[in-house]
Parts: structure tokens; sequence; C-alpha cells
């Protein structure tokens, strides 16, 4: 299972690590994702990946 946002879709960002050689080697960025229980639209408790920037702005009802 991919990693990402429920309510964002906010996932893992590659780019690269550049030194002042600015030599380039590949690297990731990951979102900082909690595993909560969140109330959906019908109102059923479920468990899933949210971002922690989701969780401060209320874009998910925690249950």
């Amino acid at each position: 299972m991919a990693r990402k946002c429920y309510a964002t879709g906010l996932g893992t960002v590659s780019g690269n690590n550049r030194p002042h050689s600015l030599s380039a080697t590949k690297r990731k960025w990951k979102a900082n994702l909690q595993k909560v229980r969140i109330k959906d639209e019908d109102g059923k408790i479920k468990r899933v990946y949210v971002s922690t920037r989701a969780l401060r702005s209320g874009l998910v009802e925690r249950a």
C-alpha cells in the first residue's frame, strides 16, 4: 500500500541532493502521515493515513 494522505493525496516526493560540488544523487521527501481513526462521509469509522497538515486544518473529523 502506498503511503498517501486520505484527505489531500499528499505522498512521497522525489528529487536530488545537491552538495556544493553540484553532483546529483536521488532522494525522497516523505510526507508526515499519521494513522488515525476518522469518520467518513457515511459516518462510518475508518482507520486511514492522514497528513498532519490536514489534521491541523480540520479537513477530516477524528472519531
